[in-house]
């Protein structure tokens, strides 16, 4: 395959990915917004504002996959035969078991979280007594259940099938919506615990997505489920290269990205979280095409990398940035509109909130095209210490800034933080290791 061919290849998986992920979002908008005024109208503000704290408790954990999530892709997509590569296989299996421990711990710390009455001083104010604490153990147990499953999606993006993937995620939101309303039309007093039906849907589709991986790449991942009790006679493969420095960012990143709305919980209570849940939710939309067309870059760099070729995220980075100011300037612009829809003015989103969610928006645009480029063992490696860095950064802007700018100080903390600590060291990385393998192309060649 050519230069351009391959580039062509690129484009179309990352614009068909950003095309179904925008259809999605459609899809996810339109739901969430009925979703967000069935809860606002029957259960009250109060409930939609612990909504948002239990649903992105999942954002404080991506680090449950413990790095394997890495391994995967790198080892399916290198792979030149993945359906028959002994080693995609032994990945796998260790996987598996890897994910398996992962989950029980999980399930174990929640449920003495549960029982020992932690919630209240974890969640802070936005949890809703009692019941909050009971939903909340039920919705990491839901998530430890699922844990396992997400095989199948990792999968699915190594084979470059990240476009169907995320129209398997596309079916959460419309689920979230259909758990809402049976509450509502059945009357149920169901307010502390809607969180349960985003964690529900969201294992429904790790669940159909583990199916179709299955069949994509059989007999593989059937015969590696098959190998997980059978620790002697099948060993795992070599994981910890790739593992334990993708595991450090996922404890560091949620430390420095997620937290906005336990500080904001702590710090200046419902109204304020409340208002960041709706922001959240609308910008977030943007964050969510960024991510999943920046995703389908992972097995394009993956590949190009086992075939000895180089492939810039220079031009990637340049579009990603420029769409994702445009998209985030166009929300702004319609917002008063948005807001009004889906809460009826009992919440509306500040200016320097609105400001700061599109700052974010664009510096996490460009962070993700040299991010995929480094997914290997040594561009991995290379963002931890950036990375780790971020937490204090992070923490302590939000800290000081919630003061002044209410729900826009955490969020504006978090884009000064990636922009220092990720966009400007990771292209100055990807400048150099770029410079390196085109002096070693040759050579191999």
């Amino acid at each position: 395959m050519t230069q351009v061919e391959r580039e062509r290849s690129a484009v179309r998986q990352v614009g068909s990915t950003a095309v179904v992920k925008v259809a999605v979002m459609g899809v996810a908008g339109l739901a969430g917004i009925v979703t967000s005024r069935l809860v606002i109208e029957h259960y009250g503000v109060d409930a939609f504002a612990q909504y948002g704290l239990l649903t992105g408790l999942t954002g404080l954990m991506p680090f449950a996959d413990l790095g394997v999530a890495a391994v995967i892709v790198n080892a399916v997509a290198s792979a030149a035969h993945p359906r028959t590569d002994r080693e995609v296989r032994r990945t796998i299996t260790s996987a598996f078991r890897i994910l398996l421990v992962s989950a029980t711990v999980i399930a174990t710390v929640a449920v003495l979280a549960g029982v020992l009455g932690w919630w209240p001083t974890l969640l802070g104010q936005g949890l809703m007594g009692d019941r909050g604490a009971v939903a909340a153990t039920v919705c990491l147990l839901v998530f430890a259940v699922a844990l396992p499953l997400g095989v199948g999606q990792r999968v699915l993006v190594a084979l470059g099938r990240t476009a169907q993937q995320t129209a398997l995620g596309g079916i959460a939101s419309p689920l979230v919506l259909g758990g809402v309303a049976a509450s509502v039309a059945l009357a149920w007093s169901f307010g502390p615990y809607v969180a349960v039906f985003s964690y529900v849907a969201n294992a429904t589709v790790a669940l159909v997505s583990l199916v179709l991986a299955a069949r994509l790449l059989s007999p593989q991942v059937t015969a590696a489920a098959r190998d997980v009790p059978r620790l002697r006679a099948v060993p795992g493969a070599r994981v910890v290269d790739v593992a334990w420095p993708m595991l450090v960012q996922m404890i560091a990143l949620p430390m420095a990205m997620q937290t906005d709305r336990l500080l904001l919980s702590h710090l200046a209570g419902t109204a304020e979280l409340a208002e960041y849940n709706l922001g959240s939710q609308t910008f977030g939309l943007i964050n969510q095409v960024v991510a999943a067309a920046g995703v389908a870059l992972w097995p394009v760099y993956a590949r190009a990398r086992a075939a000895g070729k180089v492939e810039s995220p220079a031009r990637p980075a340049a579009v990603f940035t420029a769409l994702a100011t445009a998209l985030g300037l166009l929300l702004w612009l319609v917002l008063p509109v948005v807001t009004q829809l889906i809460t009826q003015g009992k919440i509306e989103l500040s200016t320097p909130l609105a400001a700061s969610f599109v700052l974010f928006v664009v510096v996490q645009a460009a962070k993700y095209p040299l991010g995929m480029y480094m997914t290997d063992a040594a561009g991995l490696r290379f963002q931890v210490a950036p990375i780790v860095a971020m937490v204090p950064l992070n923490l302590g802007l939000s800290w000081v800034l919630i003061a002044p700018l209410g729900a826009a100080g955490p969020v504006l903390g978090s884009a000064v933080s990636v922009l220092v600590c990720q966009v400007v060291p990771n292209a100055w990385y990807v400048r150099r290791d770029l410079a390196r393998r085109r002096v070693l192309a040759p050579v191999a060649g």
